[in-house]
């Protein structure tokens, strides 16, 4: 972990930076008493493509119990149990 005063950040903010993403903590001090701390910023993962989704959805469909309808005419049925 390294340490600098805020002046000495504002000159070298880029190299700051590159340890930073390095994996180094750096810690920014005003008057002697950390007052930010530098760090990587953690990346999520990679999101799964539509592609797949759509499958793990269809895959998933398919265990499910047989209503005996449709979805369309479970729709129905409930829209004209209403009026």
């Amino acid at each position: 972990m390294s340490s600098y005063p805020i002046a000495k950040a504002k000159e070298q903010l880029s190299r700051l930076i590159d340890e930073a993403l390095a994996g180094e903590t750096v810690t920014i001090t005003r008057h002697g008493k950390p007052v930010v701390e530098l760090r990587a910023f953690e990346v999520a993962p990679k999101q799964q493509s539509s592609a797949h989704l759509i499958d793990e959805i269809a895959a998933r469909a398919k265990l499910r119990p047989w209503l005996g309808k449709s979805a369309v005419d479970l729709l129905r049925e409930m829209r004209d149990e209403e009026l």
